[in-house]
Order: structure tokens, then C-alpha cells, then sequence
């Protein structure tokens, strides 16, 4: 593909070899010119020798072919301005087609994209990329919700469980063993020690009760 659009049509490697040929012919006429203008000014010299020899024949003679030699180098002279004139012109064309053609290459190239890009593909696909980015907005959001933030919860219920909650605390709070005040010192005389209490039995009563409590403190 990339050769056929930038490959050299064969318009322009004619163009090109033109040129190449003008190039050529333009050489061969400066260098005629200058063996014209070397047999000019030979001829020039001869005319000055045989006039000092008082030749005037042979001088004029080579006058003539002066003059002859330089009208051949005016007309080679306007054989390279032809020439040149020439070169201009295929350049300014070949620039011109090369312009026209880069020109051709890049319509053809945006017709070929226009044709592959239909302009209800293009909608289609804007379609689903605004679709996917609400869907994505949505997860966003919801992800950024607090959990039981939107939970909606009965108030009576909830009045309910809090006086469960404190009459349990009241049951457990009268559940409590009575803490006894410390006893009063009692003075004893000098010299005497007070006998100690004998300990207290518990009744079964009391050893239930406490067992309730310490399984209740579990």
C-alpha cells in the first residue's frame, strides 16, 4: 500500500531523465563554447601578427573567421538560455505534480478513513462509553455509601429494647450482695484480747444465691 502511494509514477522518472538530458546537452554547449572562444581569440592574434607584417589580406582573413567563430558562440549562447528556460519550466512541473500528487495521496488517504469511520459507529460507540461511565458513577457512588447508613429503623422498637436493657441492669443491680459498713473499732482494755467470733455458717439459701450471682457475673 505504501508503495503504490508513495512509489515514483512513471511521469516523474521521465520528467527526471528529461532533466538529466538537458543537463548533459547544457554541458557539451559550454564546452563548445569555449573551444569557440579560444579560436576566437587565436584568430584575434594571428590578425595582429600578420598586420605587423603588413598581411592585410591574411589579417582580414582572420577577421572573418573571428567574426564567424563568434556568431557560433552566440548562437550556443542562446541554445543554453533555451535550455535553461527548459529546466525551469519541467522543475516548476515536476514541483507541481509532486505537490498535486502528495495533494491526491492525502484525499485519498482521508476517504479511505472517512469510509472506514461511519459516523453512526461513531455515535454508537459514544453511546456505550457514556453508558459505562454512568454505570461506573453509580457503583462509585454506592461503594462510598456507609453501610446502614440508608437502613431505616423502627424508633419504638428501639424505645422497647432500651427498657429491656435497663430493667435487666435494675434485676442485676438488686441481684448485688448488701456491702456491710465496717464495724466500730471496740476499745479493749489493756492487758486483754477480745475473742474472736466464731464463723458463721451460711444457710443454703445463701450458698443458692451465691451461686446464681457468680454465674451470673460469667
Amino acid at each position: 500500500m505504501f508503495g503504490k502511494l508513495f512509489g515514483k509514477p512513471k511521469e516523474q522518472t521521465s520528467t527526471l531523465a528529461t532533466l538529466d538530458k538537458l543537463n548533459e546537452t547544457l554541458e557539451m554547449l559550454e564546452k563548445k563554447e569555449k573551444v569557440l572562444l579560444k579560436k576566437v581569440s587565436a584568430e584575434v592574434e594571428k590578425a595582429k601578427e600578420f598586420t605587423r607584417a603588413k598581411n592585410k589580406r591574411a589579417a582580414i582573413q582572420c577577421l572573418k573567421r573571428k567574426r564567424l567563430y563568434e556568431q557560433q558562440v552566440e548562437q550556443l549562447g542562446n541554445f543554453q538560455l533555451r535550455i535553461h528556460d527548459q529546466m525551469i519550466m519541467l522543475e516548476g512541473a515536476k514541483a507541481t505534480t509532486e505537490t498535486v500528487d502528495a495533494l491526491r495521496t492525502g484525499a485519498a488517504a482521508m476517504k479511505a478513513m472517512q469510509k472506514a469511520t461511519n459516523i453512526d459507529d461513531v455515535d454508537k460507540t459514544m453511546d456505550e462509553i457514556n453508558e459505562q461511565t454512568e454505570n461506573m458513577k453509580q457503583i462509585q457512588e454506592a461503594l462510598a455509601t456507609p453501610i446502614g447508613a440508608a437502613a431505616d429503623f423502627d424508633e419504638d422498637e428501639l424505645e422497647a429494647e432500651l427498657e429491656e436493657l435497663e430493667g435487666a441492669e435494675l434485676e442485676e443491680q438488686l441481684l448485688q450482695p448488701a456491702t456491710t459498713a465496717p464495724a466500730a473499732p471496740v476499745h479493749v482494755p489493756a492487758g486483754r484480747v477480745p475473742a474472736r467470733p466464731a464463723p458463721q455458717k451460711n444457710t443454703a439459701e445463701e450458698d443458692e444465691l451465691a451461686a446464681l450471682q457468680a454465674e451470673m457475673a460469667m
